[in-house]
């Protein structure tokens, strides 16, 4: 049973079941070449890939958790909700996992138009050649598109001139509620975790509304090593996990060996001050 604070545990990756490059079993051989100890596949909106990850990670044998990563609308700003450790076969989480990705398609067309009125034209037909599941498709898509055509050099690049806000194809969508994504984590017997909150654009108010109103709903943990983090970040939000009195989690938001800063298993370690989420899911990892 995995319970010890130092551990190689990389809690937060997307397979081509939503918006990575890589399919769940390259990513769990993967994991295992580069040290990882406990791996979870979390990708967006969707819990059609774990199975496959639960069989890759066996025949690997490495340490498994079931994950998700929820999208949620909170004061104006998407935010990400990771789920660890519940049931992939709860029904009321399915249900609000279809639910919450049924917007996608009606606001990438939105996207797509938007661009065409920059010149850009045919984004979504090309947006869909990237995507496995077209019930997921986001801006990730669209960016490997404008790439892949010569608009831009990188993803970076794609999101910083076009799909950010105020910017030709930036397309705001409304999606989960807060409360909504840790009840459907928490009823399938799952910890919910903050994903990366160094990303979010909020004032020292509204992140303070946001962590008090997760905790309230039952939320349970916060990453504080993450791909997107800076060193400052990390010694922020272990604090702000203290605070709350949140479990740390840590994951590197690993999409593509192309496109990803951080590599899976590639992160600093947990402080040792900190209580590790996998501590309480001990039971649950497979």
């Amino acid at each position: 049973m995995i319970s010890q604070k130092i551990l190689n545990a990389d809690l937060h990756c997307h397979s081509v079941v939503s918006d990575g490059t890589l399919t769940p079993e390259v990513l769990a051989e993967r994991a295992k070449s580069n040290g990882v100890e406990l791996w979870a596949l979390t990708d967006h909106d969707e819990v059609g890939g774990l199975h496959r990850a639960a069989a890759a990670a066996k025949s690997q044998g490495l340490a498994y958790l079931t994950g998700a990563e929820i999208s949620v609308t909170f004061a104006g700003e998407t935010v990400h909700i990771v789920g660890l450790g519940f049931d992939p076969d709860d029904a009321r989480m399915q249900q609000g996992l279809r639910n919450t990705r049924g917007g996608r398609e009606h606001r990438a067309k939105e996207m797509s138009a938007s661009l065409e009125k920059v010149g850009i034209k045919n984004a979504f037909e090309g947006a869909l050649k990237f995507v496995s599941n077209p019930e997921l498709i986001s801006r990730t898509h669209f960016a490997r598109f404008l790439v892949e055509s010569g608009v831009c050099r990188e993803t970076s690049e794609v999101f910083r001139k076009y799909l950010t806000e105020g910017k030709p194809g930036y397309v705001p969508h409304r999606w989960a509620t807060l409360h909504d994504a840790v009840t459907w984590i928490t009823n399938a017997s799952g910890i919910a975790v903050i994903a990366h909150p160094g990303r979010y654009k909020f004032t020292p108010n509204e992140e303070y509304a946001l962590f008090t109103e997760f905790k309230a709903h039952g939320g349970q943990g916060v990453e504080v090593i993450t791909g997107s983090h800076t060193k400052q970040e990390y010694l922020k939000y272990a604090e702000t996990a203290k605070e709350f009195s949140l479990v740390a989690s840590r994951g590197s938001d690993f999409h593509s060996p192309d496109e990803s800063y951080t590599d899976l298993g590639a992160l600093p370690f947990l402080p040792g001050d900190l209580t590790p989420v996998w501590e309480l899911l001990a039971d649950r990892i497979q």
